[in-house]
């Protein structure tokens, strides 16, 4: 696979919209080894002036020599327009898309749509949730968002795609994600589920941390799984939280994430929206943006509500971020399990396990301390909640805890009048037992 890259324009002022003046138009050709096989700058003609919202846009675009339905599989990002672009603090852009154009709509079954309305949200939903305390992300803390009819994507770059270990592999989860059983693997757990029954959605909010993250190629996760199918080659799969990733954002921020398969991590699905599929609607969050402030040991704790799910009328999957805010969802069609049901749902953290330098890692989980440290000191998840066929959030039954090492990341849960159902996880990876 070759992937050919062109950024068109750059910020020149921190102001959002304002005093963004043309740029070199850097195009190249990445292939697989990341070796640059051709480059060359074009200089473009001089096109913005002070406040305009003239569309512009904005390429990464993925080619491959095998067959069409393959190629639009392993597209990652597409072609997009957007009318303004913010330069956040933590140095990313976001661009302002029109959400009809946004990258959903390259998909063959979204092409010439637009956005659905929003759903009926489930029963015994309270938008109003409390957290401990509310969370942003950082290219909104200054009270701006793009302008209604866009939607914020985060800018794609050079050095993104220079960062992955392949082509392949950029904005894709190559191995499995999901845990069955204890089996040793480079993916290491910290969940708690619930499985046997029919799963239409799930509800948690989750304490945010900024855990150390000891090599480029692994990186820590908290997030729900809604999961169907088996655990080979059709595994469904649609997740959300927060994660951190060196390799995917080039730095150590906690950031709010999506990701979806239909094949078990194989060919389907993407985080965020580097791939077309999630249709988002809120103008407000940028999927993959780094969230603003985070927990501290002993101190001030800040978590995200996150629901998941299905839309009684239409079939597709919806996702809540924070207190009511609508992100968007994923179309019923791209997936073959859960078009219907979801068979399990997860609750907890995820960390990869390179052993690069020979023994275990020493990548944090959650806030990097066990489950049994508790409340200001270890993560959480509380109000852990699924949705029933009747579009209803319940409590959960028959909860079932796994850690796949317990010495380097673990977990317990309990249940009160004020979290409901609750969990404690996490660790500090390499220590004493955990070698």
């Amino acid at each position: 696979m070759v992937l050919l890259f062109c950024m068109d324009l750059l910020v020149d002022a921190v102001l959002p919209w304002t005093k963004i003046r043309n740029k070199p138009c850097c195009c190249g050709v990445v292939d697989h080894n990341h070796n640059r096989r051709q480059h060359q700058c074009i200089q473009t003609q001089a096109m913005l002036a002070e406040e305009t919202t003239t569309p512009r846009h904005f390429r990464i675009m993925a080619s491959s020599s095998s067959s069409s339905s393959t190629a639009h599989r392993n597209t990652i990002p597409v072609i997009f327009t957007f009318v303004s672009f913010l330069l956040s603090p933590d140095g990313d852009v976001i661009d302002c898309v029109l959400s009809h154009l946004q990258p959903a709509f390259d998909h063959p079954q979204l092409k010439g749509q637009k956005p659905l309305d929003p759903p009926e949200r489930p029963k015994g939903h309270d938008s109003e949730d409390a957290a401990t305390e509310s969370l942003f992300q950082l290219w909104t803390n200054s009270s701006v968002s793009c302008p209604e009819g866009t939607v914020p994507i985060r800018r794609t770059t050079e050095n993104d795609v220079l960062r992955a270990s392949s082509i392949r592999r950029f904005g894709r989860k190559i191995r499995r994600g999901v845990r069955r059983d204890t089996m040793s693997s480079d993916h290491e757990h910290a969940v708690a589920f619930v499985n046997g029954d029919q799963y239409y959605g799930a509800k948690a909010s989750i304490n945010v941390w900024t855990p150390r993250v000891t090599d480029q190629y692994e990186f820590s996760l908290s997030q729900v799984w809604v999961i169907s199918g088996s655990f080979g080659n059709d595994l469904n799969t649609i997740e959300a939280g927060w994660q951190v990733s060196p390799e995917l954002y080039g730095d150590g921020y906690p950031r709010f994430f999506t990701y979806w398969t239909t094949d078990a991590y194989q060919a389907t699905g993407c985080y965020n929206l580097l791939c077309s599929g999630f249709v988002q609607t809120n103008n407000r969050i940028a999927i993959g943006a780094a969230i603003s402030p985070r927990s501290s040991y002993k101190s001030r704790q800040f978590d995200i509500g996150i629901m998941i799910w299905k839309d009684p009328k239409h079939g597709h999957w919806w996702l809540e971020f924070g207190p009511g805010l609508l992100i968007g969802y994923w179309p019923s069609f791209l997936f073959s399990h859960l078009r219907g049901a979801a068979s399990m749902i997860q609750f907890g953290g995820e960390i990869v396990n390179t052993r690069s330098t020979g023994y275990h890692t020493s990548t944090q989980m959650g806030s990097g301390h066990f489950a049994d440290e508790g409340f200001g000191k270890a993560s959480y998840f509380r109000n852990l909640q699924v949705v029933d066929w009747d579009n209803s959030l319940l409590p959960l039954s028959n909860l079932h805890l796994l850690a796949d090492h317990p010495s380097c990341y673990n977990i317990k849960a309990g249940t009160n009048s004020v979290w409901g159902n609750y969990i404690y996880y996490g660790g500090p990876g390499r220590n004493g037992r955990c070698a």
